[in-house]
């Protein structure tokens, strides 16, 4: 079963205890991509996070934390694609 943006978005709150979190599933705009699969949904999603985690951390650190946070639905719902965007909570 493909993974939902209620899913990323209940694990990214659990991990980032207060951060600003939105998990779109861009999914149909990508049906006939590499990673698509055929139900045309969860398989790419738009991650926006802001945090407090993210203080201090440089853009790739900040994306480690969201893919390691995120690591079950990629390894085990087929979750293909990622963007990210994660800002500071305090400049978000």
């Amino acid at each position: 079963m493909p993974a939902t943006a209620a899913q990323l978005s209940a694990r990214l709150s659990e991990r980032l205890p207060g951060a600003r979190v939105e998990v779109l599933d861009e999914s149909a705009a990508h049906a006939g991509h590499a990673g698509a699969n055929a139900e045309g949904w969860g398989s790419h999603f738009r991650v926006r996070v802001a945090s407090n985690a993210f203080h201090s951390l440089s853009r790739v650190a900040r994306h480690r934390l969201v893919y390691e946070a995120l690591a079950e639905f990629i390894e085990r719902d087929g979750v293909h694609a990622l963007a990210i965007e994660a800002s500071d909570g305090a400049a978000a």
